[in-house]
């Protein structure tokens, strides 16, 4: 069976998947096949399962965004998992790669965002808005090759488009990000945004899970894998600061 996705950790409760940018993880509009719809079948055909296969949407990556997603096998799991993401009990990292030096080597964004729902796009304020919800993350610089910045995001609030709108309004749009101000896209029409790392305490089994998404296998995510270790790399990059 060929899947779309990469099989990052199962059990009973939970499917947790890689995916490649451009896969819709929930229906929309186009009517285009989903992660969901593949997920099913990947279940159904492997455990040859009969009628309907149960597979619940625990959070969303964007179609242009490639990475870790969080499916539940079973209502327990969905329910369970939902609560951690709603108490902030998941720790995500994403890497980004993007074209202007970032003002600061490492720091933290507090913006208000506001979404237009008819035109699916986000704006962020720098204070208190009404109806904008307060959105929060961490950032460092990892790398620097070409002419681009490798960056490690850590989302303190879980918000649309909150990345992607957070690093362009410091004046670091996301490569092929032409939505939030980069200005070329990606042949492929992705973004360079990849959801990298999750960790948490399993909600039924009780125990510590880490998965980590393989980065797309494209030219330019790779070569920021050739980079000397990160203590080399700091070291380059206190200088740029």
């Amino acid at each position: 069976m060929k899947l779309p996705f990469q099989v990052i950790y199962e059990d009973n409760h939970l499917l947790i998947v890689s995916k490649p940018s451009g896969l819709l993880v929930q229906g929309d509009h186009t009517k285009d096949r989903t992660l969901l719809d593949h997920a099913k079948v990947y279940i159904k055909e492997k455990y040859d399962k009969p009628g309907e296969v149960f597979m619940g949407l625990v959070h969303r990556l964007d179609r242009p965004v490639s990475g870790l997603v969080v499916l539940a096998r079973t209502s327990k799991g969905l329910e369970r998992m939902t609560e951690l993401f709603r108490k902030r009990e998941i720790q995500k990292t994403y890497w980004a790669i993007v074209k202007r030096k970032p003002p600061k080597k490492q720091d933290k964004l507090t913006h208000w965002l506001l979404k237009d729902e008819s035109r699916n796009y986000v704006t962020a304020y720098d204070y208190p808005h009404p109806e904008a919800q307060k959105a929060e993350l961490t950032y460092r610089t990892l790398g620097y090759l070409n002419d681009h910045y490798l960056l490690e995001i850590s989302p303190l609030t879980g918000r649309p488009h909150q990345i992607r709108v957070q690093l362009a309004s410091m004046g670091c749009p996301i490569k092929g990000d032409t939505k939030y101000g980069f200005p070329r896209a990606n042949e492929d029409q992705s973004i360079h945004l990849h959801a990298r790392r999750l960790y948490f305490v399993h909600p039924v089994r009780k125990e510590p899970i880490i998965c980590v998404g393989p980065l797309p296998e494209t030219d330019f995510w790779e070569q920021f894998l050739t980079l000397d270790d990160f203590e080399v790399k700091d070291k380059f990059l206190d200088n740029l600061y």
